[in-house]
């Protein structure tokens, strides 16, 4: 039996993520892989760009990979830890559609969050 004709659809997973995430699943699969090898394999796998690292934690999040999960969002994080609220804003694209007023309420309210 062809096993290439028994494609199984994934309808929220592009080829291509799909591609990246078999990558990760065989290097952490691999017998003998030592913890150093599987950091720094993730560290070389996570220099990818946002717009990708999206998409495969969203298809992470759909196949319900709760390791893969986890190893993006941290790679968020730590994207943006320490960066201005701006630099953030700059660096994911996101428009500011606050008013400056209502911006200022937030930041009096949740204080602790812009420290």
């Amino acid at each position: 039996m062809d096993c290439t004709s028994n494609a199984i659809p994934l309808f929220n997973v592009d080829g291509k993520t799909m591609m990246t995430m078999v990558k990760y699943w065989k290097k952490h699969s691999e017998e003998g892989v030592t913890e150093d090898q599987l950091k720094n394999f993730d560290q070389d796998f996570l220099k990818m760009s946002h717009s990708e690292l999206l998409g495969v934690v969203l298809a992470a999040r759909y196949l319900d990979d709760k390791q893969l999960k986890k190893v993006i969002i941290q790679e968020f994080a730590d994207r943006i830890t320490g960066k201005t609220l701006e630099e953030i804003r700059e660096v994911y694209g996101i428009v500011n559609d606050y008013t400056s007023e209502e911006e200022e309420e937030v930041r009096r309210e949740y204080a602790w969050a812009f420290e």
